[in-house]
């Protein structure tokens, strides 16, 4: 992790750098993702302010303090950092636990299933066109929608046909007799 110390209308004291190094040692544990941290110490009339910009894997983060006292302000800073750092592990740690709860529920049945009702289940589905029409134009609408599978009444007659896709990538037309 790079250290960086820049000091605006103030010199930083090697007392400050040393609190913020041993700061920053602290909350190392905190911040695995982090590689640079930026401390700016601005002096603007009488206070201080301090921020913090740490950047890393995934992003980064941005913590700024005003006091009258620049020892202070830092002290703030650390302390807002150190919370941050917190909250952001704990979002983590809570999205991997909901994840992981959520596709454990999604896999696991609701009611158990005998071997019998397994095998066979009726599934519903809307593979079939209302109104009369020629070979031709169901195959238009086959075609337009994609499927498998279109059940249709016939013009002559109104007796239901089925239009389906064959393995061999034909297509097949069944009509009573």
């Amino acid at each position: 992790m790079n250290l960086h110390f820049t000091s605006r209308q103030a010199p930083l004291e090697p007392k400050l750098k040393t609190l913020c190094e041993a700061r920053l040692k602290a909350l190392a544990k905190l911040m695995t993702f982090a590689t640079d941290v930026d401390v700016i110490a601005v002096k603007e009339r009488d206070r201080y302010k301090v921020e913090l910009h740490v950047l890393g894997k995934g992003g980064g983060l941005l913590v700024a303090e005003e006091s009258r006292d620049l020892e202070g302000a830092l002290r703030r800073a650390f302390e807002d950092l150190e919370r941050k750092l917190k909250k952001e592990r704990e979002k983590l740690r809570e999205k991997r636990r909901r994840g992981g709860r959520d596709r454990k529920a999604l896999a696991v049945p609701a009611e158990p299933v005998t071997p019998a009702e397994a095998e066979r289940r009726v599934i519903r589905a809307d593979l079939f066109a209302v109104k009369p029409m020629s070979v031709e134009a169901a195959l238009a609408v086959f075609d337009a929608k994609k499927r498998e599978i279109l059940m249709f009444r016939s013009e002559d007659g109104g007796r239901w046909a089925v239009l389906y896709r064959r393995k061999d990538g034909h297509i097949g037309l069944v009509e009573p007799e």
